[in-house]
């Protein structure tokens, strides 16, 4: 439900974000998942708990390109990718160190209680975002970045929003990075959100906490290597080269996998952990999807572009899981064993291939917005 939601949402966050502003939308979006948290955990049916589910999902889908839009307006051009990186860093920080906080509570409290906290606690950071995100420089009364270089603040879009989606979406430098994403990324988040422990316990004999802990490096890795290649991209001023070797190094990793080599503990730990540092490679596709389009539009470029990794993974999920049921067929009540998953993560790879093509599809940007000379 989550991903399926996320992925729909993504466009009109876009939109929101470009017409309404990123603090409203922000502000919106926190108050809707704090109430859907509300509601889950009072819920006393499974249509209540599914709509609590539902307006989680929905709130949250509208933070994270809002957040670019933020990044946009409020750091130079040139620091759009470090920003960005850091604020992938500093997302995948909170749920690592969230887990153990909340392995604790559950000792103390019902699950039905730390999620009506949690409704609480976003409610309060929504209401927090009203009282001190503001949309641009502008809106606190201060001079934008380009105006501080003595160059002219770039123009806002005067046309309506559908208008500016067209232009998204019929300049062709945008497209390559939606498919980059739903490779990637997809390929990416739907090994690591489902089907990494279950590959792990049934293939390598790991258990349940063995097989987390692999999961926990790949985010860890994802998270670190995020920050790095839009740092190293800012400063090396190039975007291409370092999406084309991260997406290749995140092919290789995945064939010890599809092999089903033997791997010591310190070897599966180390494939993981550099599967998720290469992967993030793609998150320089947000960057040059706002640099190929008008500034004042970066919150549609951002979204269409964003829209293929959550596409990528609500696809792949259930795809995958129908291709190891099927070559688990005719096995009676045996166990699914390694060979059963080649064909799912063979999908994975291939994906993840498709992606890898798309990179060389982007457009270099050279750090700067196509428009700007």
């Amino acid at each position: 439900m989550y991903f399926y939601v996320y992925t729909v949402m993504q466009v009109p966050t876009g939109i929101l974000a470009d017409t309404l502003g990123p603090r409203r939308v922000v502000t919106i979006g926190g108050a809707i998942a704090g109430v859907g948290s509300l509601l889950f955990g009072m819920a006393d049916t499974l249509t209540a708990a599914s709509i609590g589910r539902l307006l989680v999902g929905l709130g949250v889908s509208v933070i994270f390109i809002s957040l670019l839009k933020l990044n946009a307006a409020w750091f130079h051009d040139r620091y759009f990718a470090t920003m960005t990186g850091a604020t992938i860093l500093l997302g995948n920080a909170g749920s690592l160190l969230a887990a153990a906080p909340l392995a604790w509570a559950l000792g103390y409290f019902s699950w039905r209680t730390l999620f009506a906290a949690v409704g609480v606690f976003s409610l309060l950071l929504a209401a927090l975002a009203w009282w001190l995100v503001r949309d641009h420089p502008g809106k606190a009364g201060l001079p934008s970045l380009r105006e501080l270089d003595g160059k002219a603040a770039h123009p806002s879009h005067s046309g309506h929003w559908y208008d500016g989606l067209q232009v998204v979406l019929k300049n062709r430098a945008t497209w390559p990075g939606l498919w980059v994403n739903m490779g990637l990324a997809g390929s990416l988040f739907a090994f690591g959100g489902l089907w990494a422990v279950p590959f792990l316990r049934d293939g390598y004999g790991m258990d349940r906490a063995a097989a987390a802990d692999h999961t926990t490096l790949l985010l860890a890795g994802f998270a670190i290597g995020a920050f790095f290649v839009g740092t190293l991209s800012d400063r090396i001023g190039r975007r291409k080269p370092l999406m084309i070797a991260g997406g290749l190094a995140y092919c290789v990793c995945w064939l010890p996998l599809l092999a089903g080599l033997p791997m010591s503990g310190v070897a599966s730990h180390s494939l993981f952990f550099v599967m998720g540092l290469c992967a993030p490679s793609f998150t320089l596709s947000w960057s040059c999807a706002k640099e190929v389009n008008p500034h004042a539009l970066s919150g549609m470029a951002t979204s269409v572009v964003n829209t293929g990794g959550f596409l990528g993974t609500a696809i792949m999920q259930p795809l995958v899981g129908w291709a190891i049921d099927q070559a688990h067929s005719g096995k009676g009540g045996a166990p699914l064993a390694l060979g059963d998953y080649r064909a799912g993560i063979a999908i994975l790879l291939g994906f993840s291939l498709m992606g890898l093509i798309a990179t060389l599809f982007i457009r270099e940007t050279y750090c700067r917005y196509a428009d700007s000379g």
